[in-house]
């Protein structure tokens, strides 16, 4: 069963967009219309694979 696609999940997935493609925080703040960068937080979304893509400094070893 599919959730319906609400105004309130499209926020989110926008929000989480920005910050994938490299958005800075501050910005979506704005964009969204937030006065708390806590709020803002809550929206955006890490995935897993942006965290996989986060190279340490210990694979050049």
């Amino acid at each position: 069963m599919k959730k319906p696609v609400t105004l309130h999940w499209l926020r989110h997935s926008y929000a989480t967009h920005l910050l994938e493609s490299g958005t800075d925080l501050r910005y979506i703040q704005e964009i969204l219309g937030h006065k708390s960068s806590k709020t803002t937080e809550i929206y955006t979304h890490v995935s897993t694979q942006s965290i996989q893509k986060i190279k340490s400094p210990f694979d050049d070893l």
